[in-house]
């Protein structure tokens, strides 16, 4: 992975797999509007999950979850209720993830699940 978005498709694959793993259906990838982008879009049971993820290769500036700042956790909100407006998807509850990568030489990656990270 010698690029950025080479090591951020590798960490959404990451997290996909780590998703499905604990029982997320994942509705869609990648979503953009012009507002921005939602990584993952899944459902948990009855919550429909808008999963934000950031991947790193080591913590010199942080964990990778500390870079979902405020700013980011606005766009987000809105960058949902876009998606909500173009599907026919409905939820009695909506839930802000985020999930972190930390990719590791030689060993697996380290992954970090918050549910409902943020409102």
């Amino acid at each position: 992975m010698s690029t950025t978005s080479e090591l951020g498709a590798h960490g959404e694959a990451i997290a996909v797999a780590f998703l499905t793993d604990h029982g997320l259906r994942v509705l869609d990838r990648n979503w953009r509007c012009r507002e921005g982008e939602l990584d993952i879009v899944a459902r948990d049971s009855g919550a429909l999950v808008f999963c934000e993820v950031k991947t790193r290769r080591g913590t010199g500036f942080g964990h990778p979850v500390e870079a979902v700042t405020p700013a980011k956790q606005r766009r987000l909100r809105t960058v949902a209720q876009r998606w909500l407006a173009d599907h026919d998807e409905h939820a009695p509850e909506l839930r802000f993830d985020v999930v972190g990568v930390l990719v590791r030489p030689s060993r697996p990656a380290l992954v970090t699940h918050l549910r409902a990270a943020f409102l």
